[in-house]
This record gives structure tokens, sequence and C-alpha cells, in this order.
């Protein structure tokens, strides 16, 4: 009988950068929508973007680990 796949560290990283990638498009999406308003909350809108920055990084961290350093 096979053994349930089990996922490798790597393929939970990309799933995770996925799950990442996702939430800044919709946080992008909501900061637009919200941009548009006739009147926007500036503190609802200020803590979207410090959220979507904070994915930004994120995002970029798992990036880093799943790219292999090459020398030149």
């Amino acid at each position: 009988m096979n053994a349930p796949h089990q996922m490798d560290h790597e393929e939970i990283l990309r799933a995770r950068l996925e799950i990442l990638r996702r939430e800044h498009r919709d946080l992008d999406l909501a900061i637009e929508a919200l941009q548009e308003a006739p009147a926007p909350d500036p503190f609802t809108l200020k803590r979207l973007k410090k959220k979507k920055l904070a994915l930004r990084d994120l995002i970029a961290r798992i990036e880093d680990m799943l790219t292999p350093d090459i020398i030149a």
C-alpha cells in the first residue's frame, strides 16, 4: 500500500508563496476600491497598505529561500 504523499519543505514554501501572492493581489484590489470610494477611511487605507508591504517582504524572503545562491 502506498504511503500518503507528504510535501517536502520546498513544496510547502511554494504553496505558501502562492497563497501570499493571492493575498497580496486581493489587498491591492481592496486598496484600489477603497481609494475610489467617495470618502475613504485613511486609517483603514494605511492599515491595508502596511499589511500589503509586510506581505511583499514575506514573499521576497520565501522567494530568496527557493532561489539557490549562484556565485558567478
